[in-house]
């Protein structure tokens, strides 16, 4: 049977509609004592396999949504493309066992693609499967210049705005987030996906297809900062990262190396600064309570 508006509310799931990047299945289960049956929202997950010039680079499972940015995205973020007027075409082809972008790119950025011979499968962790050696770990990242210290309460107004833009981690439950904000902490730009990496990706793609200069705001993501979140961002251009959950030893080096401000356990108005706090107001409350 369908679920009942009461029983869905329960679930966490709407009962009908339609939901992006989501698909119905049938589910049984016990909620608080009672049996139901019903239809529930799950992610959808595909193989996305990239192809530069007829070339296969990388395949990652990915929520099939946004595709365009992704692979925009992933090819900055990757130091595959320079810059955005380096990708000539996207073209998408689906099959039933996933998904193919190809992507026509700039003859120097693919004789340099070419060169490293890197090649990357289904990444969900450490973010290094396939890196050839040791310099290709850490690339040349650009260093944040002077700005005006970011303050506390942009990054947690940003954080409290996150939960009800996340359309389909309502539905699922499945699902990261990332956001662009402006230095006032208004979430302009989300992206979604299975992967932190890809909704990443797919942010700094966006922010790259329309034009936004992503230095003038920061990044929140719902995931912890790895390595790899803290070194996308930077190559986007952004000085201040913040993450719901902790970073690594290896992401704190590399924000020190960006002159980034790199701040985890991002959640209400509570931070934990791990790298260049003074580029960061604080403006905590002494007295009653801790400062940090």
């Amino acid at each position: 049977m369908p679920l009942t508006d009461d029983i869905a509310a329960e679930v966490g799931n709407p009962p009908s509609g339609f939901c992006e990047g989501a698909l119905s299945l049938p589910v049984r289960g016990v909620k608080e004592g009672r049996e139901f049956a019903a239809q529930d929202w799950v992610a959808d997950e595909v193989p996305v396999a990239l192809e530069f010039n007829g070339v296969s680079h990388a395949v990652m499972l990915a929520t099939p949504l946004n595709l365009e940015e992704f692979a925009l995205g992933f090819s900055l973020s990757e130091g595959v493309l320079d810059a955005p007027h380096e990708l000539f075409a996207v073209e998408e082809e689906r099959c039933e066992m996933g998904i193919t972008l190809h992507l026509q790119v700039a003859s120097r950025p693919f004789a340099r693609l070419k060169a490293r011979r890197r090649t990357l499968a289904g990444r969900t962790g450490c973010g290094l499967c396939g890196t050839e050696s040791l310099e290709h770990v850490a690339r040349i990242l650009p260093v944040s210049g002077e700005r005006p210290p970011w303050n506390r309460k942009a990054i947690g107004r940003a954080m409290s705005q996150f939960c009800e833009l996340q359309t389909l981690q309502q539905a699922t439950g499945a699902v990261h987030a990332a956001a662009w904000c402006s230095a006032d902490g208004d979430v302009l730009w989300l992206r979604e996906d299975v992967g932190r990496h890809n909704a990443l990706d797919k942010l700094i793609g966006a922010l790259a297809l329309h034009g936004v200069d992503a230095s003038t705001g920061f990044i929140a993501v719902t995931s912890r900062a790895s390595f790899e979140m803290v070194q996308k961002s930077a190559t986007a251009g952004v000085s201040l990262l913040a993450a719901v959950s902790a970073p690594t030893s290896f992401a704190v080096a590399t924000a020190e190396r960006a002159r980034m401000t790199l701040v985890g356990f991002a959640r209400r108005q509570d931070l934990v600064v791990y790298c260049h706090a003074d580029r960061l107001a604080l403006d905590a409350i002494h007295g009653g309570g801790r400062a940090l």
